[in-house]
């Protein structure tokens, strides 16, 4: 029982920066400024580094290895092969308008960051040392991330008017993040991981400052519906196309050495 809560508590957080990797990717060549053109692709990198490095541990544990997890999870297996990855519903979005992605940016690592500190102290000694490891890029992209929100909450009435919005926007979504498992007791009793909750409660206490100094309205998130469904394979519309991009090179012939 407590490999597979491993597992799963590994495949949500790899699923995660795949996914999220990917779509920062997309901002390649397309940043308002050089300067966040440099930053999103550089986030994107790291993402994808992350999510390669977890994956492997999995194959450490007996999965299959991390291309295969990455871009040919599920062939010959399952024709819904979105419904194999445990990634939650904000990373899955378009990258949209630029205020969109700032705030989601902000939103998911933030939580990201939080869960690495969580983990630097976990029973599990792989995931302990690659949270110590990558601890320390991640208060980066916070540093980044915090630095535009507190910009923009203060430039023109426009772009505070367009955080709040992507705020408003991005919040149902974040909220799915902690999307409880089924796993939970498990992995807390076994001094694993504290929980989506405890994480969830941290996030919150963090970031309600950090809006308050960019002046921008906190929702009530306990007016909220969180957007669950996305650890349990119950994915948004967007998942199945950026999948069939992101697999196609792979596909035509996974057994190409490069």
């Amino acid at each position: 029982m407590e490999k597979t809560a491993v597992k799963d508590l590994i495949y949500r957080i790899a699923d995660d920066d795949l996914i999220l990797g990917h779509r920062n990717s997309e901002w390649t060549g397309l940043g308002p400024i050089l300067e966040e053109d440099i930053a999103f692709s550089s986030m994107a990198q790291d993402k994808l580094g992350y999510a390669q490095a977890y994956y492997t541990i999995l194959h450490d544990m007996g999965e299959a290895d991390p291309d295969t997890l990455a871009f040919n999870r599920g062939a010959g297996v399952s024709e819904n092969i979105e419904n194999l990855y445990k990634c939650c519903h904000l990373v899955e979005y378009p990258i949209g308008e630029y205020d969109f992605s700032l705030m989601r940016h902000f939103l998911f690592d933030y939580a990201e960051a939080i869960r690495m500190e969580m983990l630097m102290n976990s029973a599990f000694e792989p995931l302990a040392q690659l949270a110590r490891k990558f601890r320390g890029e991640i208060r980066y992209h916070i540093m980044h991330a915090h630095t535009w929100i507190k910009q923009l909450g203060h430039g023109s009435e426009e772009s505070r008017a367009r955080m709040q919005s992507a705020l408003d926007e991005c919040m149902p979504l974040a909220l799915g993040i902690f999307e409880p498992s089924e796993y939970e007791d498990t992995l807390i009793e076994a001094g694993i991981f504290p929980g989506e909750a405890k994480l969830r409660e941290v996030w919150l206490e963090q970031i309600k400052p950090v809006f308050a100094e960019a002046d921008l309205n906190m929702p009530d998130v306990n007016t909220i519906d969180p957007h669950y469904g996305g650890r349990k394979g119950f994915h948004t519309e967007y998942l199945k196309p950026l999948l069939d991009e992101m697999t196609e090179v792979y596909r035509i012939d996974p057994s190409a050495e490069w």
